[in-house]
């Protein structure tokens, strides 16, 4: 079932039918139009519920969450599961869902690494959940996306990270060549259920869906076979925690429009962009205090800095000091990369170099078409070169034995002489990968041939596109 027809075909049993020419649509974070309305009355918002469980909102709902598949959560019960469960208990949730009974099992505590160190914390809900929550969000983007502001770019449908970077560069070769970079410390992890209740009962009357929304913000969190109880975050993890997280920043992007600023906010990371580093720092202490006192967040004072727009990164890129301000990729972002690559290259060790490039090609794609912005092809010629060394190692690792070495090196056309005082020259793997023969045998079009994509290649391409 990987369709919304298919779902249909499924049916949730006793989900009210939709009226012809309304048919949902559900496309990136699922905030797509669900009524093919904008606005809704009073009354309308009194009685969400109705809409939130209509067939074809839960059938558009259905499709995402078989889409997006994911991990099972505490019940163990997979994506592939869910067809046959509502099968045979949907009637039994939708009357709970109508009479404000339903209650959300515990989300499962999942704990990532960060980039930067430390982790983050992943709050897996149920696919039941999942699908309820998902069902939820596309009921309500509509009421609360039109009024987001248009410098918000986290989380909202024909929005993305290019344009928060591309209106970032705007503002510095504007002028305004310093920034208020703020980090709010562990902010899914600190929201305060109670201010973010209030922001989301001024657009929704509905008390059946207010409670189901405050139930999964105090849904228990799931760890070690020991449930505990929660009572201020929106763990990530679940459809619903983006849009609620931007409901309660909508009011500092509304604070700093009213103060006149110019700023790009992406989920919580927020840059605003000034003249003089004199008013950044009487913006950073301002702000600092106005998500403490009005919203209860805490600004991470280790991570956050007034500072130089190309002595920061935004969203992996960073900028030259040039007027133009052209944009870069960051040296973190670059790091991380090449432990992605270099993980990818441990297990290649052991498997041959075309399965190898199978599986980095996708990583080699997906970040080129991300930082595709950058305004020169040096990192990804550099990149190029690091990873191509990366798989000349990896197949000298291969070749083990001296004699194996040396039969290579004369098959890809060294003389036997000179192939075997190659071999003995004792050098490691690294090392011999960097060798200018190694570089003349093992070449470019080597590597082409079993169908290595090219960062340069890609970005030029993408450059032309643009």
């Amino acid at each position: 079932m990987t369709t919304g027809a298919a779902a249909g075909r499924v049916g949730i049993p006793g989900a009210p039918r939709r009226e012809s020419g309304r048919n949902p649509q559900v496309a990136g974070t699922g905030a797509a139009s669900v009524t093919g309305r904008t606005e809704q009355t009073h009354s309308e918002t009194e009685r969400l519920m109705e809409e939130i469980i209509s067939r074809g909102n839960m059938m558009a709902a259905l499709s995402r969450v078989v889409a997006n598949k994911g991990a099972p959560g505490m019940d163990n019960m997979p994506v592939t599961a869910l067809k046959g469960y509502l099968h045979e208990h949907w009637p039994r949730i939708k009357e709970e869902l109508l009479a404000g009974r339903y209650r959300p099992q515990p989300v499962l505590k999942v704990e990532i690494p960060k980039p930067g160190g430390g982790t983050r914390m992943l709050g897996i809900p149920t696919v039941l959940d999942r699908l309820i929550q998902q069902a939820v969000h596309q009921v309500l983007s509509q009421l609360f996306n039109p009024g987001f502001s248009a410098h918000s770019y986290g989380f909202m449908p024909k929005r993305s990270t290019h344009q928060a970077v591309k209106a970032a560069q705007q503002y510095v070769r504007s002028g305004r060549r310093w920034v208020v970079d703020i980090d709010l410390e562990k902010f899914f992890d600190r929201v305060n259920h109670d201010i973010l209740m209030s922001l989301v009962k001024r657009k929704v009357k509905d008390r059946r869906v207010l409670k189901l929304i405050d139930s999964y913000l105090k849904a228990g969190m799931f760890a070690g076979g020991i449930v505990s109880p929660r009572q201020e975050g929106t763990p990530q993890g679940g459809p619903l925690s983006p849009l609620l997280s931007n409901i309660l920043l909508d009011e500092l992007d509304k604070e700093l429009e009213k103060r006149g600023h110019t700023f790009c906010r992406y989920a919580d990371d927020c840059n605003i962009y000034v003249a003089t580093k004199a008013s950044g720092q009487r913006v950073m202490a301002s702000i600092t205090s106005y998500l403490s006192e009005r919203l209860k967040l805490t600004v991470n004072q280790a991570k956050s800095e007034v500072n130089r727009p190309w002595k920061r990164t935004f969203l992996g890129y960073t900028m030259s000091w040039h007027p133009k301000a052209r944009l870069k990729v960051g040296e973190k972002a670059v790091t991380k990369f090449k432990d992605t690559l270099r993980k990818i290259c441990k297990y290649g060790r052991g498997w041959s170099m075309a399965r190898t490039i199978k599986e980095a090609n996708p990583k080699l794609r997906g970040w080129v078409n991300y930082f595709c912005l950058a305004g020169n092809t040096t990192i990804f010629q550099e990149l190029d070169s690091w990873f191509k060394r990366k798989l000349r190692a990896i197949l000298w690792r291969q070749w083990k034995r001296s004699h194996t070495r040396a039969n290579n090196l004369i098959k890809l056309g060294f003389s036997s002489d000179a192939a075997w005082r190659f071999v003995r020259n004792q050098r490691g793997p690294w090392a011999t990968a960097g060798k200018f023969n190694m570089h003349r045998l093992l070449t470019n079009t080597y590597f082409s041939k079993l169908g290595l994509i090219s960062l340069q290649e890609q970005y030029l391409r993408l450059a032309r596109v643009s």
